[in-house]
């Protein structure tokens, strides 16, 4: 089961797989690959921004789990995850798009060789989970993409869109209940 953690998990082990493939080959420096948004990059070469966040509705529990003898825990909840991963190449003008390029491809490979997190990229948020996320390269419409970019005075670069799911947010609201600790039997003939 996972916390409310979860979420920055999921971001943290998505720049952590990056940073381990593609470090020092295609990108020089891990701080260069990093959480942000299009619009607040900083020196961010390679930026991974989540963009949304949706209620999974393949994976509905409506069954309460026991917490000890007298309470019922509500049930987990799960959630996709919308990430948009942009290049932001320094290299010359002319160069540029070359490098983008190379950067994206490389993102493409590895994320197709890592579709699912494992224990050791999420820590102890997937030991007693029965889900385990994936990573999935979403099929956008052009116009979609411009959508989901929009970042004012700031052209469009080209980026690859992915969905983590389903991602698992355990409830922490529990429910009093009373056990039947006694019963009596009365036995009558007719």
């Amino acid at each position: 089961m996972a916390s409310y953690t979860v979420i920055a998990d999921i971001g943290n082990a998505i720049v952590q797989l990056l940073r381990e493939h593609l470090v020092p080959g295609i990108i020089v420096n891990t701080e260069n690959i990093g959480l942000c948004a299009p619009n607040d990059k900083g020196d961010i070469v390679l930026g991974v921004n989540l963009y949304d966040i949706r209620e999974n509705q393949n994976i509905v529990l409506t069954d309460m789990l026991p917490k000890g003898t007298n309470q019922l825990k509500y049930p987990s909840t799960f959630f996709d995850l919308y990430y948009m991963i942009t290049a932001y190449s320094a290299s010359d003008i002319k160069f540029r798009s070359a490098e983008d390029h190379k950067i994206l491809g490389k993102v493409l490979q590895v994320l197709k060789d890592h579709p699912t997190f494992t224990a050791e990229q999420l820590g102890s948020e997937l030991s007693n989970s029965q889900f385990v996320p994936k990573i999935e390269l979403l099929q956008l419409e052009n116009d979609e993409k411009m959508k989901l970019w929009n970042v004012p005075n700031v052209p469009y670069r080209l980026s690859l869109f992915y969905k983590v799911y389903p991602v698992e947010i355990e409830s922490n609201r529990v429910k009093d209940v009373t056990r039947v600790v006694d019963m009596d039997f009365t036995v009558q003939e007719s």
